[in-house]
């Protein structure tokens, strides 16, 4: 993976004059380098992580399993792209394993979180069955230490 790619991904708010300097690059060469990327989809898009629970965001968060049926000439490409259009879901992946794809989904409530599930998505034709996770908690988010202390907890050394 080129280096600069690497460097956005670790941190995407990083400024390019800093990035030029890490990478032995002008800072132009950096910027139309962003752009190029930018320009041919390489770069979908930033994101901030944030601490949802400083904030006092009380989003609710699940997983679902969903098990489809691939359809004819379109495998689980079709089905698996119209779920992913709903404003709901905010990731989902193909998978191996017991189940076909892996729905990130975020709501208000509870309840809306289960409208989403009992409504449209399991209402979908070609769709199985669904078994929907609730998360908990967060402590890692896309590499990033949640409400964690910053001292390191260090094992006693003993002779």
């Amino acid at each position: 993976m080129d280096p600069l790619l690497k460097l956005l991904r670790e941190n995407a708010a990083m400024k390019p004059a800093q990035m030029a300097a890490m990478l032995n690059m002008t800072e132009a060469a950096v910027t139309a380098k962003i752009r190029e990327y930018e320009a041919q989809q390489v770069i979908l898009g930033y994101r901030t992580i944030l601490n949802e629970e400083r904030l006092g965001v009380e989003l609710v968060r699940a997983v679902i399993e969903v098990k489809i049926t691939p359809e004819r000439e379109g495998g689980f490409n079709r089905l698996a792209e119209r779920i992913a259009r709903y404003g709901e879901v905010k990731s989902c992946y193909l998978m191996s394993g017991g189940y076909d794809l892996l729905v990130v989904v975020e709501g208000d409530s509870l309840r809306e979180v289960a409208t989403f599930v009992s409504e449209k998505l399991a209402t979908i034709q070609g769709v199985v069955s669904t078994a929907t996770h609730f998360m908990l908690k967060p402590y890692k988010e896309q590499g990033v230490l949640m409400n964690c202390e910053q001292n390191e907890e260090r094992l006693p050394v003993t002779p």
